[in-house]
């Protein structure tokens, strides 16, 4: 599934989309970036709530496909900005990080 398809089956708000075509090949959820940093993969749709430039960096540092920021946590414009240069998909869910990972889980055995 790629980025672009994941925000059509979801509804999840595009906040940042530089490489849509991107596919996604699995899920990671954490929210200590000393963590992330270590075990985050290439291609991964991280779910968290950090919703910050160091955030950017690390989805950079491993290579993730998007990170989807849950329960509605807000991005800042300077977030946004690092995003649009590091070409980092960013998208955002209302939902719990488990539902919202559950989701994307679910839409990956049925592709």
């Amino acid at each position: 599934m790629t980025v672009n398809e994941l925000i059509e089956k979801t509804g999840y708000r595009p906040l940042n989309v530089s490489s849509g075509y991107r596919e996604i090949s699995g899920i990671y959820n954490c929210d200590l970036m000393s963590v992330v940093m270590s075990k985050g993969f290439a291609g991964a749709a991280w779910v968290t709530i950090m919703a910050n430039i160091n955030a950017v960096a690390v989805a950079a540092l491993t290579d993730m496909a998007v990170i989807v920021l849950s329960e509605g946590a807000a991005l800042d414009s300077v977030m946004v900005e690092k995003a649009k240069i590091q070409d980092i998909n960013v998208v955002q869910s209302d939902k719990p990080i488990f539902e919202t990972s559950l989701e994307i889980y679910e839409l990956m055995q049925n592709a």
